[in-house]
Parts: structure tokens; sequence; C-alpha cells
């Protein structure tokens, strides 16, 4: 790991250093604000990746005599994911009669197989998901007719999935630009009980990535094509834009892929890391344990991990090293990156239960190195965490039509800032004792 980071543009850096010490102002430095929609050239969802078809698909296979109980969903998906087949696919065939064990139909996805019980299954076609306007408030950073800048609330799903047609930001946005109603394919979920891990860190669209042989001629004429150019992780708050149009679209994508956009998040860890600056190069898989969640690994025993690349800065340290604020810049846009790669360094993002980064962890890093009579206040702020802290600060590219340098910043949401400000609190009131503290780290 190189231990050298690229130089952000000052204006970036410069908006970072003041949005950490603000609390919900928010700067922008964008000319002309036009608070309308275009209907007519409006975009809204991001269709699947379908770079081939996989309805008809069949699975004959028996569990192997001995092995323990599985989920069939999971069990199903483990032999056909390497071929492209989503676990979500999997579970619409459950539900959809194309699944038996035994010769019998099941229907639950939390159906258990065990070593011996013979499993058929047929993939289904992908269905159609259609999406309703909601009257959901945006917080909209800056609109012009081609495009939209939205500061995302945490616990926001960006787009419709299924078991999430409602609520997201694309219905949000629908209603917003005065469209009917939109058909979208169904998109990948990992998993239906946990329906925000649909949502990448950052992940790139192009308008013509996806296949549409498996729908009828019906639903393709009724495709809109996707203006979500870039997604966050529910759980994550912050900056991202959306195109209105195909063009704007188009130009965005390319800035991503070349990667142009300056994209910074800013979290809180649990710990702190060993090194005050560092760029970590760490490809990222599906943890082969949990699908759930994404494994960062150096070993080759992963046949379908990916590049992924994140540099991080530590801005502040509290109580000795119990947690930090650590500034984060994407490389590349691997599903749950940086929480991935902040597991992998032993600091997982505080609140990230999914990663490590539990309430007990955290507490047990705090209380051992603050003094005990702020061991009350810290439980009761660790107890109000109810996501990740990971927050998109910054964001920057070019107008896909003026070609205009455009650079946003949005302060951390009331939940995050008034973790940070408290841990602020009582690491610098601490008599030092313990280790307690708040370390400055120079930019």
């Amino acid at each position: 790991m190189a231990a050298t980071a690229a130089a952000a543009p000052p204006a970036i850096a410069t908006s970072l250093s003041a949005l950490l010490r603000r609390r919900t102002s928010r700067n922008h430095n964008l000319g002309d604000f036009h608070p309308r929609c275009l209907s007519s050239d409006a975009n809204a969802e991001a269709a699947p990746n379908r770079r081939g078809g996989h309805a008809g698909t069949r699975l004959e296979e028996a569990v192997p005599a001995g092995e323990g109980r599985s989920r069939i969903d999971a069990w199903i998906s483990a032999r056909l994911g390497g071929g492209g087949v989503s676990r979500a696919r999997i579970q619409a065939s459950i539900r959809a009669g194309l699944v038996a064990v035994n010769g019998r139909p099941v229907s639950k996805v939390s159906h258990m197989v065990k070593g011996g019980d013979m499993v058929s299954c047929t993939v289904s076609e992908l269905q159609p998901l259609r999406a309703e306007p909601e009257d959901i408030p945006l917080d909209i950073v800056y609109e012009d007719d081609h495009l939209l800048v939205v500061n995302k609330p945490a616990h926001m799903v960006v787009h419709p999935a299924p078991g999430n047609a409602n609520g997201t930001l694309v219905n949000a946005i629908l209603h917003h630009c005065k469209i009917s109603t939109f058909t979208c394919l169904a998109r990948n979920s990992i998993d239906d009980e946990c329906p925000d891990s649909s949502d990448d860190d950052i992940d790139v669209f192009d308008v013509d990535q996806f296949t549409t042989g498996e729908v009828s001629s019906e639903v393709r004429e009724a495709l809109v094509r996707p203006g979500i150019v870039h997604r966050l992780d529910k759980g994550t708050s912050g900056l991202l834009v959306v195109a209105k149009d195909e063009h704007s679209h188009a130009q965005l994508a390319e800035q991503f892929k070349l990667h142009t956009i300056h994209r910074v998040y800013i979290s809180l860890t649990c710990g702190a890391p060993n090194l005050n600056s560092d760029r970590i190069e760490v490809p990222i898989s599906r943890d082969p344990n949990n699908r759930v969640r994404m494994i960062a690994t150096t070993g080759s025993g992963h046949r379908y991990a990916r590049h992924a690349a994140s540099r991080y800065k530590v801005r502040e340290v509290f109580a000795g090293g119990g947690s930090a604020l650590v500034e984060w810049r994407l490389e590349t846009g691997r599903t749950h990156q940086i929480r991935a790669h902040a597991k992998y360094l032993g600091v997982p993002l505080l609140g990230d239960e999914t990663y490590g980064g539990t309430r007990s962890m955290a507490l047990s890093l705090l209380r051992s190195r603050t003094p005990s009579r702020y061991h009350c206040d810290l439980s009761n702020l660790i107890s109000k965490i109810d996501r990740p802290c990971l927050h998109a600060a910054l964001l920057g590219f070019k107008h896909p039509h003026s070609g205009k340098i455009l650079e946003f910043s949005c302060s951390p949401p009331d939940d995050f800032a008034e973790v940070l400000n408290e841990l602020r609190h009582i690491t610098s009131t601490s008599d030092g004792q313990n280790g307690g503290g708040v370390a400055h780290v120079s930019d």
C-alpha cells in the first residue's frame, strides 16, 4: 500500500475543512438555480446489468450427503451466482413456484434443505417494477434543465428494488419532475431481508448497458432510460447527482469511469487507522459466508473479486485512538467499498453492524480511553446510532452541457454531527487520563 495520497483540488480541500467545523450550513458556488424539471426528458431509474439472458436456466442437483442445513435460496445462489444469476432472481423463482425439493414445490425463500435432498430450479423471467411518484421532500442542492444534485438523507433507498418499490429517491424524483409513472427491470438485491444492500456506494450505469431481450415488447417500450448515475447505500447520507436527459447521463457516467469526478466522504470509525493517510488497493468480493456482506481480501480464493482502490486521510483522532474522523476518496466504486476497506484496516465504521462496527465494540474502545465520569454519556451517545456513520460530503464534476466545473459541499446531518460534536466535547474536556484528548491531523 502506498503511503502517499494525491493532493486534493484546493477548493475541495478548503470546503472540507470548513464542513468539518459546521453543523448544518451548506456551500453552493454554482451560479443560477433553476427550480424546475422537464418531464419530457427527465429520467428515473437505472436498469440492472443484464448482459445475457438467464430465464429458463435449470438446476437439478442433490445436496451432498452430510452437508448441514441451508436456506434454499442461499444454496441455489451458491451454485448459480457465479453464472450471473442474482439471489433476488432465485428468490423470485421460488415465489413463482419454479423450485422444488424432492419433487415438491416450495414457496418460502427460507425453506431449509439438508444433505440428500434433491433440488430442482428453473430461473424465472425478469419481472418489471413499476414505481409511482410520491410526495417525499427532497433536499435539492442544485438544479437546472439537465441535472439535479440532491442531499440524500440516511435511511432512504436510492432506487426501487424487490421489497422496496416505495419511498425511494426515484419515487421522490418522479413527483418532483411531474412524471406519472415508470417501469424498470427488477434490480439485484443481495437478500430480501436486507433491501438496502442493493445500493452500492458508487456504481456507474451506462445508458445502453442492459439487455432487454428477456422482457416483452410492451415492457421494453415502457422502460425509462436511467437517470441515476451513481448510488449511495441506504444508510449513507450526502450528495448524489441525477441526470435529466440521456446526454447528461452518458457524459456524467463517462466522468465516473475516467475517475474525474471528485468525491469525498467522511466517516467516524471504531478505533483509528495506524497511518494518518494511505492508499488501500485490495480487491472486493462477496463474502461467501454472508451474502449480505462484501469482503476485502488479498487472497486468491475469491474467484469473483474485483479491483478496488481507496485513499483515506485521518482528520481527527478521539480518545487516544478510540475513534477517528476519516476522509475517504474513491478511485473505484465497488459495492460497500469504504465499509469493506475500513473493516480490512481494522477500523469498521461506527454504527456499521454488518461490518463489525457494533455498539459494544465502540463502547469498549472509547471507555478504555476516557475517564469513567464520561462512560454514561458515551453509552447514551452510542445507543442512538442506527446506521453506519458515513456521509458523502463533497462532489465535483464538469457540467455535461456547459463544461463548467461545479463543486458542491454538504455538512453531515444532525445524527452524524451530534455524535461528532459529542466525541469532540468528551475528549477535549477530559483531563487526559486514560489517553483522552482530541488530535487534529494537519492537512
